[in-house]
């Protein structure tokens, strides 16, 4: 599903972002990238968006080699991956419902199909009755939940979360990864890049350390590595 190969990536600066990866991860699997600030986790998010090309190395995603995909390819790209970001992302000045199902107008599905699936999905994620409010009138569990509705409106096989609990209470931060393992039990393949080493530790999954830019240690049902 995701195959790095020797994949690096310097800034202009010099900076050396990431160093020679090799990361192989299934479709299907549920896997948490750790590692302090400025470990390469959030190039390494990037580099998958294609927001940031690698300077050497290939990446293949889903059977397609994003290093050698051109640029009018990459919105079409990006519908097969959802993304769920630290700070919602949501549009304040509009409703939840119209809010995720403005990911499917992006794709211009057709307005019975979002009638149906919007809803649905609300339902999925424990917010039905809520799809009139505003973001504003939820909490902040609550937002990032309308936030992973609107990444899997559109059936995405790869979820991508990157810091989902890093502005939520300890209750909410358990129930929104909860959420994120029963998205992954449904089949979708989900990786989380996170801090929040009480959740990787309990959860048992694939756990991948990253440290100056390289992998460290990656474990299946591992724990949040000490990089200190």
């Amino acid at each position: 599903m995701i195959h790095l190969e020797n994949v690096s990536k310097t800034y202009e600066t010099g900076s050396k972002a990431v160093r020679d990866l090799n990361l192989h991860i299934e479709a299907g699997e549920f896997v948490f990238i750790v590692g302090n600030s400025g470990s390469g986790k959030s190039t390494l998010i990037k580099l998958l968006l294609k927001e940031l090309e690698p300077t050497s190395g290939s990446i293949v995603v889903d059977g397609l080699d994003i290093t050698r995909m051109k640029r009018r390819k990459i919105p079409m790209y990006r519908r097969k991956i959802g993304v769920v970001f630290q700070d919602f992302r949501l549009l304040k000045d509009r409703s939840i419902y119209e809010n995720v199902a403005f990911a499917q107008r992006v794709i211009a599905a057709p307005g019975r199909e979002i009638k149906r699936r919007v809803p649905e999905i609300l339902n999925m994620v424990g917010l039905a009755g809520k799809y009139k409010s505003y973001p504003r009138q939820l909490s902040g569990g609550e937002q990032q939940r309308v936030a992973i509705a609107r990444a899997l409106v559109n059936r995405p096989g790869i979820l991508l979360a990157d810091e989902p609990t890093g502005n939520l209470d300890p209750s909410n931060s358990w129930e929104i990864m909860n959420l994120l393992d029963e998205v992954n039990r449904q089949g979708t393949t989900v990786v989380v890049v996170t801090h929040n080493r009480e959740i990787v530790d309990q959860m048992k999954k694939r756990v991948i350390a990253m440290k100056s830019g390289r992998i460290v240690s990656d474990e299946e049902e591992g724990g949040y590595a000490n990089e200190d």
